[in-house]
């Protein structure tokens, strides 16, 4: 059961998305950056009280993704990030992108706070940032 709507459309969209963001940290990197996606359609709070679709969450500009603002948003999806794609969108969680709401790839360590959220740890090469329960409650609703 999904905990958030996507069509066949949406669900290519979000793997082309896993894929660009986090192919270098595997299977487990992507699914994390689909959660990081999932998040973000679900939440209706601070910069994400407005995307309420995959396409808006992919496409968000200012606060977006990198591949989609940079130009390396490019490659289709492929069956295997199109299987996690669904993972992500059927609710499937990994810490410690459970309930983040945004990640990154720093040059060195993770900052202990990044634009004032905290660091829930590191996978490989990305930083995971949640909100506090009390900032964003629909985050850590259950499905």
């Amino acid at each position: 059961m999904a905990v958030i709507k996507a069509n066949e459309a949406d669900v290519r969209l979000l793997a082309r998305l896993m894929r660009a963001e986090a192919e270098g940290d595997g299977q487990l990197g992507m699914l994390m950056v689909g959660n990081v996606g999932v998040n973000r359609v679900k939440a209706r709070c601070l910069d994400f009280e407005d995307i309420n679709t995959i396409n808006r969450m992919v496409y968000q500009s200012p606060g977006g993704f990198e591949a989609t603002q940079k130009g390396y948003f490019y490659q289709r999806a492929r069956e295997k990030e199109i299987r996690l794609a669904r993972k992500s969108i059927g609710g499937e969680r990994n810490h410690p992108a459970s309930y983040a709401l945004w990640f990154f790839r720093p040059e060195g360590s993770c900052p202990e706070q990044w634009f004032g959220q905290w660091n829930t740890g590191r996978f490989k090469s990305h930083c995971f940032y949640t909100p506090t329960e009390s900032e964003c409650q629909s985050v850590f609703e259950t499905f």
